[in-house]
C-alpha cells in the first residue's frame, strides 16, 4: 500500500507536474524519497535556498502555464518560500506549496521549528490545508492541484514527518471518504459575458467619435478579432508592458506602451478618447487613464477586477477571445478614421525620435543602442527577462515585438517579454505569461 508522500507524488504526476522545485531537508524526507523512486517521471530540481524554488516554480507557471510546485522542509525552510510565493499570488500563477512539519503528535508543543505553516501561508494562498493522515491525502492533494490552477494562485500542502510515510492501510478513512473519489484532471469551460452586457458595450463604442483600446496580458491569444475590433472602431491600440506580445510594435493600429514606460502617442490617445475598451487589463497607473472624459467597457475573465482602475459602464466578464468575437458582431463600421490617424501619425513620430536615441555616438555605451542591436539578435522563440529598473524602460521601448512563424505556421511574436511582480513584465503569444501589475 503507499504511503501518503507517495499518494502526493503519484497524484501530481497524473496532474502532468513533470518538476518540482526544492530543498530538501528532515522534515520532509518522506516526500524526497517518494521523489527519488519515481525520478523518471518527475524531476527533482535542487535549489540553494527556498526562496529561489518559490520563484522558480512560478516563473514555471508562468511560463509553460503548467502547474508549477515548490517543496521545503518545516520552520524556516517553509517560511523561505513566502517571498516567490507572493509573487505567484499577486501575478495569478498556479502554484503549490509543499511544505514538512514536526511530527503530528508534537505539533503546538514547542518543539524544534514548531511553526504553523497553514497560519504563514493564509494570506498568500487560495487553498491551504494541513494533511491529517494518507487517506485524507487522496482528497486534498487533488483538490489543491485543481483550486491553484481554477483559482489561478498559490495552493499549501503541509505534512507532518511522520504522516508523510504512513501506509495508507494504516490510516482510518471515515465512512464518507471513498476511495478514489476525486479525479486527477482539469476541467474547462467558455466563459461568456451576459447578452445585456453586449448590447450596453456596443452602444457605447458604436456611438462614440473617438474609441482608444487598451489591451493587457489578457488579450493575448485574441490578435485576431483584436485586430478586428481596432479595424470596426478605428482605434488605436496602446499596449500595457504586459500586453506587448499582443500586436508586433510596428503593427498600425498600435501606439506602444502606456505609463511610465508608454509612448506619447499612447497618452494623448486616452486624454482625448470618449470611449475606451479595456481588454485583459487591470494596469494600475490610474493617472495614465483617460482623465473621466471616456466610457468605458471592460472584457476581464474574472468579475472582481472589472472596474478596479476606471469607472466601467460596460463589464464584459469572459474570455478575451470569445467576448471580442462576440462584441465585433454588434460592432458598426467608422468611416471617421481621423482619430486613428492622428495616433499612426504621432507614432511615426515618435519611433523616428527612438531611432535618434538609438543611434546617438555621443556616449561610448549607449544603452539604447546597445538593448536595440540586442533585440534584433533574438531569437524567434525566445523569452526576455527584465529585472526592476531602468532595464525595463530599455525593453519596453526598444526591444521591438515583431513577426515570425511558429512551428504551426501561425503567426507568431518574435520575441516574449517577462519579468517577476516585484520586478514589472510581460508576456507572449500563446504563452500563460503575467497579469497584468506593470507600468
Amino acid at each position: 500500500m503507499p504511503n501518503a508522500a507517495e499518494i502526493l507524488i503519484e497524484t501530481l504526476v497524473e496532474w502532468d507536474v513533470d518538476v518540482v522545485f526544492g530543498l530538501p531537508g528532515d522534515g520532509i524526507n518522506g516526500i524526497m524519497e517518494a521523489l527519488r523512486t519515481r525520478q523518471d517521471r518527475i524531476r527533482f530540481i535542487q535549489v540553494r535556498h527556498e526562496e529561489s524554488a518559490a520563484f522558480m516554480a512560478c516563473a514555471y507557471a508562468k511560463w509553460t502555464g503548467r502547474l508549477g510546485v515548490c517543496l521545503a522542509t518545516s520552520g524556516p525552510g517553509g517560511t523561505h518560500l513566502l517571498t516567490g510565493l507572493y509573487d505567484a499570488k499577486l501575478d495569478q500563477a498556479p502554484v503549490l506549496a509543499i511544505t514538512g512539519m514536526q511530527f503530528h503528535d508534537l505539533i503546538e508543543t514547542f518543539t524544534q521549528q514548531d511553526v504553523d505553516l497553514t497560519k504563514v501561508f493564509n494570506d498568500v494562498t487560495i487553498f491551504n490545508a494541513y494533511v491529517a493522515d494518507a487517506s485524507h491525502m487522496e482528497n486534498v492533494a487533488s483538490l489543491a492541484c485543481r483550486s491553484a490552477q481554477s483559482g489561478h494562485g498559490v495552493a499549501h500542502l503541509s505534512i507532518a514527518n511522520d504522516v508523510q510515510e504512513q501506509e495508507l492501510e494504516d490510516a482510518e478513512r471515515s465512512k464518507r471518504n471513498r476511495p478514489n473519489h476525486v479525479p486527477n484532471r482539469m476541467f474547462h469551460g467558455r466563459r461568456l459575458p451576459a447578452e445585456s452586457e453586449l448590447d450596453t458595450a456596443a452602444r457605447i463604442l458604436n456611438d462614440a467619435s473617438k474609441v482608444a483600446i487598451l489591451v493587457g496580458r489578457g488579450a493575448l491569444g485574441a490578435r485576431d478579432e483584436l485586430e478586428r475590433t481596432a479595424e470596426l472602431l478605428a482605434a488605436p491600440v496602446a499596449k500595457a508592458l504586459l500586453g506587448k506580445a499582443v500586436l508586433p510594435d510596428d503593427h498600425p493600429y498600435t501606439t506602444g506602451g502606456i505609463g511610465i514606460l508608454g509612448t506619447l502617442p499612447s497618452q494623448e490617445a486616452m486624454e482625448q478618447c470618449d470611449a475606451l475598451l479595456i481588454v485583459g487589463s487591470s494596469f494600475p497607473y490610474v493617472e495614465y487613464y483617460p482623465p473621466g472624459q471616456a466610457r468605458a467597457v471592460q472584457i476581464e475573465r474574472d468579475a472582481q477586477r472589472v472596474g478596479l482602475r476606471y469607472p466601467v459602464e460596460a463589464g464584459l466578464v469572459g474570455d478575451a477571445l470569445e467576448t471580442l468575437r462576440l462584441l465585433n458582431e454588434r460592432l458598426r463600421q467608422k468611416t471617421d478614421r481621423s482619430f486613428l490617424t492622428q495616433a499612426q501619425e504621432g507614432m511615426g513620430r515618435w519611433r523616428e525620435m527612438m531611432a535618434q536615441s538609438e543611434g546617438k555616438a555621443d556616449s561610448t555605451l549607449k544603452a539604447q543602442a546597445v538593448t536595440k542591436a540586442f533585440g534584433r539578435r533574438l531569437s524567434a522563440d525566445a523569452i526576455l527577462a527584465v529585472d526592476s529598473g531602468q532595464n525595463t524602460e530599455l525593453a519596453a521601448r526598444h526591444v521591438d515585438m515583431r513577426e515570425a512563424d511558429d512551428v504551426l505556421g501561425q503567426p507568431a511574436i518574435r520575441v516574449r517579454v517577462a519579468a517577476d511582480r516585484f520586478c514589472k513584465g510581460g508576456g507572449g503569444n500563446g504563452w500563460t505569461g503575467f497579469l497584468d501589475h506593470t507600468p
